[in-house]
């Protein structure tokens, strides 16, 4: 009898997954190439910021109560793009959507800076975006065929999708910051 008890508590015990560490387990089994994670951080981080910004520039109704003092307010489809992607990593991660927010907020800053430069005769942000955003996604494309077997389309989807965050995950672990 104690034999019995002896063995189940010798059994090692499954780990039950969430559901984000499920997605992030299977990002870490299809982007086995460590070396790469510097290329999908840097080729994510444009084709965020390139989608993001030629989203923002879409032209979006001009409501009178949203003016005041000639001053437009934040109020775009960038923002509701903002809102869908941060409820949508909520749901994943609490904790690792702030770092999002974070990261949603430096990028906002810069495409207002875009506009400014836009405003002054430069080049059109949707333009400027539409450059970046295709040199991050052709980038993560030539990256991921350095990885060591064959990815398919569905994979580098969900690398797109999930990839922000997952990158993200990667930075608390090293922090020891539980998500």
């Amino acid at each position: 009898m104690m034999n019995k008890k002896k063995n189940n508590k010798s059994q090692p015990v499954k780990e039950i997954l969430r559901p984000v560490d499920q997605k992030f387990q299977s990002l870490e089994n299809t982007f086995v190439n460590k070396k790469l994670r510097g290329l999908y951080a840097l080729f994510l981080t444009l084709l965020l910021f390139g989608i993001m910004g030629m989203i923002w520039m879409i032209p979006f109704p001009q409501f009178d109560f949203l003016v005041r003092n000639n001053m437009h307010t934040f109020l775009n489809w960038g923002s509701i793009f903002i809102a869908v992607l941060i409820y949508f990593y909520l749901k994943l991660a609490p904790t690792l959507s702030y770092a999002i927010l974070f990261t949603i907020g430096i990028m906002s800053f810069f495409i207002v800076q875009l506009e400014y430069v836009e405003r002054d005769g430069g080049p059109a942000v949707w333009l400027v975006c539409l450059i970046i955003a295709l040199i991050g996604f052709f980038g993560l494309v030539l990256t991921t065929k350095k990885e060591p077997k064959a990815l398919v389309p569905k994979d580098v989807y969900q690398l797109i999708l999930i990839g922000p965050i997952w990158l993200w995950s990667s930075v608390f672990k090293r922090l020891n910051i539980k998500y």
